[in-house]
């Protein structure tokens, strides 16, 4: 799998394509409610299309970490996926940005 701890309070998500990414983002979940104080970052490179029960587990995740004052940032979207999330009305609902290195820098200076 691709989860790995960042830094201290950040977890750093590689995505992988199904049927994986459903088990990726599951188990992500379970670390976010057990520690509850952690931003995520998910990268989509590797992703193409996300179903609709992955979209639902995103949202549960956002939802959860709203709930604890901590972000979720999702990066490395391809054209295709980033449509998906734009027909389903979600593109106001996530923070987008391009590279998990944007995102784990930004997710850095706000913590200091």
């Amino acid at each position: 799998m691709g989860i790995q701890n960042w830094a201290e309070n950040i977890i750093l998500v590689n995505l992988a394509a199904e049927p994986q990414m459903s088990e990726e983002l599951k188990t992500v979940i379970e670390i976010v409610r057990d520690r509850a104080s952690c931003d995520v970052v998910i990268d989509f490179a590797s992703v193409e299309i996300i179903t609709s029960s992955n979209l639902s587990k995103l949202l549960k995740l956002r939802k959860m970490l709203t709930e604890n004052d901590k972000k979720l940032v999702l990066c490395g979207l391809s054209i295709r996926t980033k449509a998906i999330f734009l027909v389903t009305g979600l593109e106001n609902v996530f923070e987008f940005v391009g590279d998990q290195f944007v995102a784990l820098a930004g997710l850095q200076m706000q913590d200091s």
